[in-house]
């Protein structure tokens, strides 16, 4: 059966919610493709009780199930003409405000998630 886009909606929100930290007031997932969909790079922030913005690793458990919910919901929007005659999205930044139970999808033509190299990391 085919999910609707409430559902996967709900169903990224849910994953989002059931990995944050401890203390989590909100979540920010920044989900990237690669043109063939085949690869994905993410990055996942969140704002303590102190309104500070951390960063935070899923498990594989959580993270292999929201890309794939993120795909089928690029495929939705294609498959259902949601598209405008344009191109697909290519990523999105999803927030999930924990403390008001609110979801937000920004979604993103271009890349947007910044490469590093080795020397980026350094101090």
């Amino acid at each position: 059966m085919t999910k609707t886009d409430d559902q996967l909606n709900n169903e990224i929100g849910q994953l989002l919610f059931k990995s944050s930290p401890n203390g989590a007031k909100k979540v920010i997932a920044q989900l990237e493709f690669s043109p063939e969909m085949d690869v994905c790079r993410y990055l996942f922030d969140y704002y303590d009780q102190n309104d500070e913005l951390n960063w935070y690793a899923l498990d594989s458990d959580i993270t292999s199930p929201l890309i794939k919910a993120v795909r089928e919901l690029r495929q939705y929007y294609i498959d259902n003409n949601l598209t405008n005659g344009l191109s697909a999205w290519r990523g999105c930044i999803i927030t999930v405000d924990i403390e008001n139970a609110k979801i937000d999808f920004e979604f993103k033509y271009e890349r947007f998630i910044p490469l590093f190299d080795d020397d980026d990391l350094k101090d």
